[in-house]
Formats: C-alpha cells, sequence, structure tokens
C-alpha cells in the first residue's frame, strides 16, 4: 500500500486575521485551515473570546516561526470600567465587588508612571496558566481555589487616551511576553482606590505583525485556494524580523538545508536566519563561523 498523502495544499506564509468579537483564536485557525486549504495552520498568540483585534495565523512553514511571534511584544488598547469589579476581571464574569469612587484625569495620569517597566503581577485566576497539571479557568469555573504566583512582566509603555465618561477610561499599552492586560486593569484600579474590570480590548501589534496588515474574517470568503498567497499572505521569514539575515551561497544552501553545518568565513556568532536566493533556507547558529541549522524550512 502507498504512503498516505497529507491532506490539504502546501501554502506557507503569515495571514494576519483581525479577529472579531466573540470566537475563540482555536476557531479562526480552524475557519483559516477550511476556507484556505492549507496542510498545516497555526496562531501565533491566543487572544480570549471578548479581545478583538491582531491574531497571526502560521500557514505551512511558518509554523516553525510561531515561537518568535508569541515572544514578541503586544500592543493593547483597552478600556477599564470603573467601579465593578468581576471574577473574570472582564465583561464575561459575575460581578464580585463595586465602589463609588471614580478617579479624576489626573490622578490616573499621576498613577501610570507606577505601572511603567518591569513590575510583578498575578494573573487572573480565569486563565489559560496551568495548576497541579489542569487549566486554571477549568478549575475557577468549578469553584475550586485557584493559587497562582505573582510573576514579573514589563509593560513598555502606557497611556491614556481618551476619557470616555466617568465611568469609562481607553488606555493604550505596550507590554512584554506573558502580560495580562486584565491584571493591569484590576491593578490601576485599585492603586487609584477603586476596582475596575476591562469593558473593551483590542490587540493592535504582535512582534513585527501591525494591525494594518490584517484582514477580516469575512475576507476569507474572498479567498481561494490560489488566491491567497498571492495576496495576503506575507513571508515565513516575516516573524523573525529582529534575526540577523546570513546570506549563503547555492552550494552551501544545499548543505544546510541537509542538516549539515557549513562554514562562513566572519560571520558574526548567535542565531541568524540563513538566506538564499532572496529565500529563507533555516534557522541557525554560529559559532566561531560554524553555521549550524536548528530549524530547516521546506519551501
Amino acid at each position: 500500500m502507498g504512503q498516505r498523502k497529507r491532506k490539504g495544499l502546501p501554502i506557507h506564509g503569515w495571514l494576519i486575521i483581525d479577529k472579531p468579537l466573540g470566537i475563540s483564536s482555536a476557531k479562526v485557525v480552524a475557519q483559516v485551515k477550511h476556507k484556505t486549504g492549507a496542510a498545516k495552520v497555526g496562531h501565533g498568540g491566543t487572544l480570549d473570546p471578548l479581545a478583538t483585534g491582531l491574531l497571526p495565523i502560521a500557514l505551512g512553514e511558518a509554523t516553525k516561526t510561531t515561537a518568535w511571534a508569541m515572544d514578541g511584544s503586544k500592543t493593547y488598547t483597552f478600556v477599564i470600567r470603573w467601579g465593578v469589579a468581576t471574577e473574570t476581571e472582564d465583561a464575561e464574569g459575575a460581578v464580585t465587588d463595586t465602589s463609588d469612587v471614580r478617579p479624576t484625569s489626573d490622578q490616573v495620569e499621576a498613577a501610570l508612571p507606577h505601572f511603567i517597566g518591569d513590575i510583578e503581577q498575578m494573573p487572573p485566576i480565569f486563565s489559560a496558566l496551568k495548576v497541579d497539571g489542569e487549566r486554571a479557568y477549568k478549575k475557577a469555573r468549578r469553584g475550586e481555589t485557584v493559587e497562582l504566583k505573582p510573576r514579573k512582566v514589563t509593560i513598555c509603555g502606557l497611556k491614556a487616551l481618551k476619557y470616555i465618561d466617568n465611568d469609562h477610561t481607553e488606555f493604550e499599552a505596550h507590554c512584554g511576553k506573558g502580560t495580562y492586560i486584565r491584571s493591569l486593569a484590576r491593578d490601576i484600579a485599585l492603586y487609584l482606590g477603586t476596582v475596575g474590570h476591562i469593558a473593551a480590548l483590542r490587540r493592535t501589534s504582535v512582534g513585527p505583525f501591525e494591525i494594518n496588515q490584517a484582514i477580516s474574517l469575512d475576507s476569507l470568503n474572498d479567498i481561494g485556494h490560489n488566491y491567497a498567497p498571492n495576496s495576503y499572505l506575507l513571508p515565513v521569514e516575516t516573524a523573525l524580523a529582529d534575526i540577523p539575515a546570513l546570506p549563503l551561497t547555492g552550494p552551501q544552501a544545499e548543505r544546510l538545508h541537509h542538516g549539515q553545518t557549513v562554514r562562513v568565513l566572519d560571520a558574526p556568532d548567535g542565531p541568524c536566519l540563513a538566506m538564499a536566493d532572496g529565500k529563507a533556507i533555516a534557522l541557525a547558529t554560529v559559532e566561531n563561523g560554524e553555521v549550524k541549522p536548528q530549524r530547516v524550512f521546506n519551501l
């Protein structure tokens, strides 16, 4: 019996989706897979169903670079509703506390520097973090006690964008990996002597990807199996923008592609993206001029 062929088309690259409200990241991946016919699809950083915005989708060989996309910094806009705390720290959860205190714009502006830089943050109990081998949110939904530990996160920038009304303020945060915006909103409110939760959340950048590169899920209906690669896909190496490129000759690229080490004089030590004829060959590391492949691309 012949070897079973893998179902799906060999489509490689990044498709940037503007995720709508109320749908999970996993369902977006399923829709992209169905609409494009790609053999392999994954995402570069989960968004909660109640969040909207940029969701990078990796197709084919781009799935080998998702770790770099997920490790990149992210930008969010979000609205805090003052005076109401919820169990999930967003608009979905039951109310757990209320307060009549509403911060003034001057008080908000004075508080924000306290949250910029390396800070300690307690993740929300309704999160995907694992506790005793199980997702925290599953334990929380059953009413079990969830014990999480605070961890350090980096907030690169934080500013108030709009004082919508007495109960709502819109912010923008530029942050590092592992930051929970729900926790940030909760902590800002507590620092200001009140309570609060996320009323709206939108992601506008992930690593090198920007929201102006995104297409809507509705646009997938216009994508045919031969149309997507030429019209919407970004190259596989887009997620590796911060890694220096190393040009190789044809013979060098051939050897590296087959898992062999090649020697490149004057190549700086460290990680690199090996390229030949404008095409990504492999993620590699260089040590004393020896280039060793780590993840080889089959493009």
